[in-house]
């Protein structure tokens, strides 16, 4: 897309279904700076049939794009970020499953799914820089930067359309591992507590318990004690932001290595014993495609370095 010389309008096709606007905004734009696309999104620069929008709105079939002219830097002005070679490697070793219509891969820990706020380049961004001549390539889900383990990533929008229904639906079948503080006293335990976004004072975004937020419920069951620590498996019939970690909290358990959740001082203890992230691991996902009828089944081993103290 050029866009040099004016504003712009352009229809949003089955291609771009269900496509978050600042993501189709960077791979149409190329060259322009993340931040310039951002701040065109917050001002209004950028609008959607006549209205304003956030960055993680989902493009709709027909939708009407207002761009503005966005200047492309010359080419030794502000060029693009490319990620390294040695984090390329790392995440194309650990694509579990890859055909003409998904990529599952076991994401590591400490990796973003996505740039942005100081981050140059995440997982999804890692992907495109791989498979430069890929027409869609869209993160179906999302994993906090410091949990490991099962992401899926659409090659076709059909696909990502398809599987978030199933989402909504909760159709879609997500396992996780966590190892918590304290021994758990129950084999099995559902948490159903609503939760809220909240900003702090100091500006740090948390979710907290709170009656007048969204629905949330969790399955969790006790594996196994582990001294004074507990390993859990954790199934998440919704799927809010932070939903297990603050669920575990809530039941009195939280995970060992959640600097925003956690208990800081079994945490400190913990680091003592070579313990020093987040220990939560997505481990399986399971659903059904109608459209290709077959499964999707598969288990992400856990490759992180707290597995040694179980």
């Amino acid at each position: 897309m050029d866009n040099k010389g004016g504003v712009q309008q352009l229809e949003v096709d089955e291609n771009h279904t269900q496509q978050r606007i600042d993501n189709f905004l960077f791979s149409q734009l190329k060259g322009v700076p993340k931040s310039r696309i951002y701040k065109a999104l917050r001002k209004g620069e950028v609008r959607v049939n006549k209205k304003r929008v956030k960055p993680e709105y989902k493009l709709q079939l027909g939708d009407i794009l207002r761009l503005p002219p966005f200047r492309t830097p010359m080419k030794d002005e502000n060029k693009p970020a490319v990620p390294g070679t040695r984090l390329s490697e790392l995440i194309k070793t650990q694509i579990m499953m890859e055909d003409n219509d998904l990529i599952i891969l076991n994401k590591p820990a400490g990796i973003a799914v996505h740039g942005g706020s100081g981050i140059s380049f995440g997982v999804i961004e890692i992907l495109r820089a791989l498979n430069p001549r890929a027409k869609f390539l869209e993160l179906v889900h999302r994993l906090d930067r410091d949990t490991s383990g099962c992401l899926l990533i659409a090659k076709k929008s059909s696909v990502l359309k398809e599987i978030h229904s199933l989402l909504i639906a909760r159709e879609v079948t997500k396992t996780y591992w966590l190892l918590v503080a304290g021994k758990c006293d129950f084999k099995e335990e559902t948490v159903e507590a609503p939760l809220q976004k909240n900003i702090l004072k100091s500006g740090e975004r948390i979710v907290v318990v709170d009656e007048e937020g969204k629905s949330a419920k969790t399955i969790f069951k006790c594996i196994k004690h582990i001294g004074n620590l507990s390993l859990l498996e954790a199934k998440p019939v919704t799927g809010r932001t932070h939903q297990i970690r603050v669920h575990a909290a809530y039941l009195g358990h939280p995970i060992v290595g959640d600097d925003k959740y956690g208990d800081h001082e079994v945490n400190k203890e913990c680091r003592r014993q070579g313990i020093n992230q987040l220990c939560l691991h997505s481990s399986s996902i399971e659903f059904y495609l109608q459209s290709k009828e077959r499964k999707v089944a598969i288990c992400a081993l856990l490759k992180e370095p707290w597995v040694e103290h179980l």
